[in-house]
C-alpha cells in the first residue's frame, strides 16, 4: 500500500514538539496593522500550541509524524 503523503501547507506551517503537540504560528499581524493596538501585537508574537480540538485534523494532514 502507498505511503499517506503529508499537506504541503501543513509542512511549511506547523511544527511537531518532541511531547507531541504541535507548534503554530498566530494569526492578524500580517497587514493592516495601524489599527491594531502596541498591546495587541505585542501579543500577537511568538509561536503557541494548536488546540487539543485540532489534534485530529493535524494528525491527518501530517501522517507519520507521532501524533
Amino acid at each position: 500500500m502507498p505511503k499517506m503523503k503529508t499537506k504541503s501547507g501543513a509542512k511549511k506551517r506547523f511544527r511537531v514538539r518532541p511531547g507531541g503537540t504541535v507548534k503554530r504560528g498566530q494569526a492578524f499581524k500580517r497587514h493592516i496593522l495601524t489599527k491594531k493596538t502596541t498591546k495587541n501585537k505585542r501579543h500577537l508574537r511568538g509561536a503557541i500550541s494548536v488546540h487539543e480540538t485540532n489534534m485530529v485534523s493535524m494528525a491527518a494532514m501530517l501522517p507519520g509524524r507521532g501524533i
